[in-house]
């Protein structure tokens, strides 16, 4: 999977939304990127469509949970430029009383055990590179919290601290850690997951909201800050729709 010349970008959560948003862009910025998700058809089809339009992609089906799998992939790599730790995502809004445990587990599986399992075994290529970039994907939700969204806010809380912490653990090394914090976004996907296939649902979550986010829109922010010189690291980058005045303030046109 190393290609001499061309920097490697590992993209987590490829095959959909953000992950397949900033797959595009990064390979459009002139990286090789190298697309993960469980969906392996989806991925094939973007590298497919990355190809075809001149730039390079190679897809690898991957579940970030399981270790055993993570650290065979992670031995493909001598050397790695760039780390974007997008598989994540959100199931259910109940109260604290009535919320499901093996809600909270599952999320706190893929958001913060996922992240951590892939940001470890490809340190070390990161760390050879000379000049290598983590990317945590986090939300608005892991810096303030809101009703109905416990598990989901101490899963993406998990993931901002451990973005923090390896900051500080990392320092003197040639590697940086970026924080991403993205606010209301629509996808195709995320709210549509979060509730089950229940679309009247996820399409409360955006009603009346003229413009939230796009998966674009993320993906741009997260391209910006990669390509900065080595020497400058964008520790946290806050995104909302400019509706969005915080996690529970929304001007909504109804």
């Amino acid at each position: 999977m190393t290609g001499p010349g061309t920097p490697i970008a590992v993209i987590t959560g490829a095959s959909s939304g953000i992950g397949a948003a900033t797959a595009r862009q990064l390979a459009a910025a002139g990286y090789r990127v190298v697309l993960t998700a469980r969906r392996k058809d989806r991925i094939e089809a973007l590298a497919a469509e990355i190809n075809e339009a001149g730039h390079q992609a190679t897809a690898y089906a991957l579940d970030v949970t399981d270790r055993a799998a993570v650290d065979e992939f992670a031995g493909a790599f001598r050397t790695l430029a760039v780390l974007v730790n997008n598989a994540g995502g959100a199931l259910g809004a109940d109260p604290v009383a009535t919320g499901d445990p093996a809600d909270w587990r599952q999320m706190y599986e893929v958001n913060v055990i996922g992240t951590l399992n892939v940001t470890q075994a490809l340190l070390p290529a990161l760390t050879a590179g000379g000049d290598g970039t983590v990317v945590v994907l986090s939300s608005t939700a892991g810096h303030s919290t809101y009703e109905g969204g416990a598990g989901y806010v101490a899963a993406k809380n998990g993931a901002r601290v451990l973005a923090e912490t390896l900051r500080l653990e990392i320092v003197g090394t040639p590697v940086r850690v970026i924080e991403i914090a993205p606010g209301m976004v629509k996808t195709d996907e995320f709210a549509t997951t979060r509730f089950r296939g229940d679309t009247d649902k996820a399409a409360k979550v955006y009603a009346g909201v003229s413009a939230p986010l796009t998966a674009d829109d993320v993906a741009d922010t997260i391209t910006w800050a990669c390509t900065r010189p080595p020497h400058v690291n964008i520790d946290l980058l806050v995104v909302r729709p400019r509706a969005q005045a915080s996690n529970t303030k929304i001007h909504r046109e109804l």
